[in-house]
């Protein structure tokens, strides 16, 4: 199995949320992750990088978005900037702007559940 490194946009310690539970998925399916998020905290042992911050991440794979189309706006070019391979946009995160945008720089989008993906062997 080929790992991928995985930035998980919009990341959030309440174990309720998606994108908490991808990253522990994630996790258990031995790829690399990076939560990125606007608020404090560690998921993991690994520290929330806060994504008004943009940090710097290098050879990402997959972005997986768990920010609403709204949300995401201000940080399009935070997102192509990073170079994923791929961007997933997850339920609720669908955005056809951003999708274009990508699409447009070569890079595989997919509107799909990151947690199905994992479970069914197709991430």
């Amino acid at each position: 199995m080929v790992m991928k490194k995985t930035v998980v946009l919009g990341a959030s310690t309440n174990p309720s949320r998606y994108s908490n539970l991808a990253i522990r998925m994630l996790d258990e399916a031995g790829h690399e992750f990076v939560p990125v998020g606007i608020k404090n905290g560690e998921i993991l042992g690994k520290q929330i990088l806060n994504i008004e911050d943009k940090p710097q991440i290098d050879d990402v794979h997959t972005i997986s978005l768990y920010l609403s189309a709204k949300n995401q706006k201000e940080w399009y070019d935070y997102i192509l900037n990073l170079s994923p391979k791929r961007l997933i946009f997850n339920p609720g995160a669908e955005n056809p702007e951003l999708n274009k945008l990508a699409m447009d720089r070569g890079i595989k989008v997919e509107n799909s559940c990151n947690l199905v993906l994992i479970r069914t062997g197709q991430f």
